[in-house]
């Protein structure tokens, strides 16, 4: 079969995770994050992919399994702004037929395709048996090819320093309100105000472009009851409370996107004062030189929208329907600027939510930084609570895929994985004084969420995450039993696939490199002297910022000033 180029341009940088491209016995551009191309105002410094990936890892990681070059030849690249290539969507549940029935002939025939994968991947989660290499490969490109570049991990380790750095165990919270979920799943009535609008507003456009077959109008707590609706950030402060953790708790909140913005964590933050973020760990100038130089916008981008005449006004008056007659309106003041140019500011005087600014679109390609940073250290923390995972939309989300990676490096850390149906009904019971629970109640949550570390919560996470994300649960695929290890009784469901156990045995070499590991870690621990002090040491700047955070014991001592859009 003769090889062919393949452009893939993707939108999520999550989607990347699961390609699987072997299949076609095809040559794989260098894939570009559609959040990260230049017409998004990212500095010049990178190329879309390597904005966020060490893209020399890729190739190289990967060179066995599949041929990858950096960008097409120059006469394709012409071809290819004509709009002269076949370009494919293809689900995330696709099959490997598609492929072959669907995809490899237009391949042979043009001989480049684009695959543009808005769905956070182009092929179904679980593989048959035969197909068992292919789900290898895939272990291989997520937890080996793609690699963030150097400087977001020296970054991200700088931030766990600096975590450590205070002598206590932090745990990880990523709340999961995005917008688009909460609007995809009618969860709109648990936020107040505009942002209720906003969500609505996008559940419109969602119906509108059939992701969506429901009314607009639905009942968000019977949602939340049913486990659709997200943990909001009180809730999970209660739950921490209930599992004993103590006020001084140090929580890194994980998510460049909290919708609702600070009003919503004001809960949280009043139960547990140390909670830090990524602008709370890193200085301006270290966030600045991750980033790049970048192209200067226009210095005032912002617009008024256009004033309605006062035959307009009478017309929507006159055809908003009869209701009681409203006093008449107090003398007129000026409107503020700061009320007319928040980012919900459009929904006041239009229906049409407007094009994102190029500001806009530089934040969107920020935000990948400030995921990768949340990332990094959600993995290395000492625990992980997810807000909303699992959602059953098929979309991949944050928490899964660090919960993924956590099970795939050390499969004994403590990640919570909670059941908010479950945790639902129960905050139903205490609703009238949710503050002051009784003892059987705290007892109840310890106990959900203690099975949720323990055997049965793997399993139960096996059975409802992996068919629709292979990357939530990578067992028992990207992983292999050691000799000297107890091998579990496998656990299957209905249909036979395995959900806990059934891991082939490693490799000689693999055996034979963790003895040896095994062994200078006994040596190491055997040199450390118990009595001495453990010491954490931070990386000091140097730089002219005499601002910097790196002593982010600062943080607490300051006042927060809450953003006034929020």
């Amino acid at each position: 079969m003769r090889k062919a180029l393949v452009s893939f341009m993707l939108k999520f940088l999550v989607g990347l995770r699961r390609l699987d491209h072997r299949l076609l016995n095809a040559t794989l551009v260098t894939p570009e994050i559609q959040e990260s191309t230049r017409s998004k105002g990212i500095s010049s410094k990178f190329k879309s992919f390597s904005y966020l990936y060490n893209e020399e890892q890729f190739i190289v990681s990967l060179k066995n399994d599949v041929t990858i070059v950096k960008s097409l030849p120059v006469k394709l690249k012409a071809a290819r702004k004509r709009n002269e290539f076949p370009t494919f969507r293809p689900k995330n549940s696709a099959s490997p037929s598609y492929y072959i029935n669907e995809i490899l002939p237009k391949l042979k025939e043009a001989k480049v395709i684009g695959l543009v994968l808005t769905d956070g991947g182009c092929l179904q989660s679980i593989l048959p048996p035969s197909m068992a290499e292919y789900q290898r490969l895939r272990c291989r490109v997520a937890f080996h090819g793609l690699q963030f570049r150097p400087e977001i991990q020296v970054l991200g380790r700088r931030m766990v320093e600096r975590l450590r750095a205070w002598g206590l165990p932090f745990l990880a919270f990523h709340p999961g309100l995005v917008r688009d979920t909460l609007a995809y799943h009618g969860c709109a009535e648990l936020f107040q105000d505009v942002h209720t609008e906003l969500i609505q507003h996008r559940r419109a456009q969602m119906i509108k472009q059939r992701i969506i077959n429901e009314e607009l109008s639905i009942d968000s707590h019977v949602r939340k009851r049913n486990g659709s609706c997200p943990l909001m950030p009180e809730e999970v402060g209660l739950v921490l409370r209930a599992m004993g953790y103590p006020p001084n708790t140090i929580i890194y909140l994980a998510g460049s996107e909290t919708f609702g913005g600070q009003r919503v964590l004001i809960p949280l933050r009043a139960m547990f004062s140390k909670i830090v973020d990524y602008t709370s760990l890193c200085s301006k100038k270290e966030l600045f030189n991750i980033i790049g130089p970048e192209e200067p916008l226009p210095f005032d981008m912002f617009q008024m929208p256009p004033s309605k005449s006062d035959t307009q006004l009478k017309n929507e008056w006159n055809k908003a329907g009869p209701r009681p007659r409203p006093l008449p309106p107090p003398p007129d003041r000026p409107i503020y600027r700061h009320e007319k140019e928040g980012w919900y500011g459009w929904i006041t005087e239009t229906d049409k939510e407007p094009e994102p600014s190029l500001m806009d679109l530089r934040m969107q390609a920020h935000r990948l930084i400030w995921n990768a940073l949340d990332y990094i250290v959600s993995v290395e923390a000492d625990a992980f609570l997810p807000g909303f995972h699992n959602d059953g939309s098929g979309w991949p989300d944050f928490s899964s895929l660090v919960m993924g990676q956590r099970l795939y490096e050390i499969a004994s850390s403590r990640t919570y994985r909670p059941d908010r149906k479950v945790l639902a009904e129960l905050f139903d019971s205490i609703r009238d004084d949710i503050y002051n629970p009784k003892h059987n109640w705290t007892h109840a949550v310890r106990e959900h969420l203690t099975q949720s570390l323990s055997e049965e919560g793997l399993i139960k996470e096996s059975l409802f995450s992996k068919p629709t994300s292979f990357l939530s649960h990578p067992l028992p695929e990207c992983s292999c039993m050691v000799s000297s290890s107890g091998n579990p009784n496998p656990v299957r469901d209905v249909n036979g696939r395995l959900l806990y156990g059934g891991e082939d045995k490693c490799p000689d070499w693999m055996q034979r490199s963790f003895s040896v590991s095994m062994k200078e870690t006994e040596v190491e621990q055997g040199e450390v002297d118990e009595t001495e002090p453990i010491i954490y040491e931070t990386d000091s700047d140097n730089s002219e910022d005499s601002t910097s955070k790196n002593n982010t014991t600062l943080f607490f001592d300051r006042d927060e000033e809450l953003d006034p859009n929020d």
